[in-house]
């Protein structure tokens, strides 16, 4: 082989390197562009889901959202009425029967009405909405609750509604302006009571007061009870024992015979006529008797005259 066949040979290899390598480059220079790419399509595909996948707003009158609200009420309602009647037993140092309070919170009635948006939804999709919530009570809670707060000297629930602007209406407490916040979370609608509303505490301290006005009353009549049983016992113990006797029968007493009535016996006729002739001769005035005639012989000095008449 000749000098000028060997350096040819020797270009082409080169030359076939290079092509080698610059197709290689190419290759490598296209595939970092389409990745690029790819990239650049998925993060926009990953923003735009991002964005699609901010919970839409909840109404705040969907009946899943009262639903949940009013779930959320009892359930606070519970806690706090639980506390506070821990709190009034202690101090009474008397105790409670488990889930007493829980039956007393079942008996509240709890309705929402006129649910409007007070702040749209934000960047979480959490709305806050506003309502009326009314509470109604039994109306022998609200008596026994009154009792409790007149014997502690403390304001009246009158006084307290209208201080946190609480209107009420025979036995049901309302609050016009309850606010309370929804939204979704994992898929689920979530209701979330916005603060510590007033109403909320007012009707817990109501419910606590009822049920230890009731323990109260119940441990009174108890001590009552087991007072005069000692003192039966006492009286049973310090009494004799009178031992039983024969008792001998008696015989019937007869009834007693009416007793006639009286006679009247009427007057013979004779005596009816003597009687008579005795009135007409006492009626009849008396006669002067005629005086006797006095003898005319001078020679007697005295004649004496008897006179049956006269009076000596």
């Amino acid at each position: 082989m000749s000098v000028a066949n060997i350096s040819l040979s020797k270009w082409h290899k080169v030359a076939g390197i290079g092509l080698v390598c610059g197709l290689a480059l190419a290759g490598c220079d296209r595939s970092d562009k389409e990745d690029t790419t790819e990239q650049a399509e998925l993060t926009e595909q990953e923003t735009v889901d991002a964005e699609n996948s901010v919970a839409p707003a909840i109404s705040c009158d969907d009946p899943m959202v009262q639903d949940r609200l009013k779930s959320a009420l009892k359930n606070t309602l519970n806690q706090q009425a639980q506390s506070l009647a821990a709190n009034y037993a202690n101090d009474a140092e008397i105790s409670l029967a488990n889930g007493v309070v829980s039956e007393k919170i079942n008996g509240v009635v709890i309705d929402v009405q006129n649910a409007a948006i007070l702040q749209q939804a934000n960047e979480n999709g959490m709305t806050t909405c506003q309502a009326s919530v009314s509470m109604t009570l039994p109306s022998e809670d609200l008596y026994q609750a009154s009792q409790v707060q007149a014997a502690n000297n403390q304001p009246s629930l009158q006084s307290r509604l209208a201080q946190d602007n609480i209107r009420i209406n025979n036995n049901m407490l309302v609050d016009d302006a309850f606010t309370y916040i929804v939204g979704t979370q994992g898929g689920q609608v979530r209701t979330r009571i916005a603060g510590q509303p007033a109403l909320i505490t007012v009707v817990a301290d109501v419910m606590a007061g009822s049920v230890f006005k009731t323990a109260m009353d119940e441990q009174r009549a108890q001590r009552a009870a087991e007072r005069r049983a000692t003192q039966n016992n006492d009286t049973t113990q310090t009494a004799p024992i009178r031992q039983p006797r024969t008792v001998t029968p008696v015989e019937p007493i007869r009834p007693t015979e009416p007793t006639p009535p009286p006679t009247i016996n009427k007057p013979a006729e004779s005596q009816s006529s003597s009687t008579a002739n005795t009135q007409a001769t006492a009626a009849e005035p008396s006669k002067p008797a005629t005086p006797k005639a006095v003898p005319k012989d001078e020679t007697i000095d005295m004649v004496i005259i008897e006179d049956n008449s006269a009076t000596y």
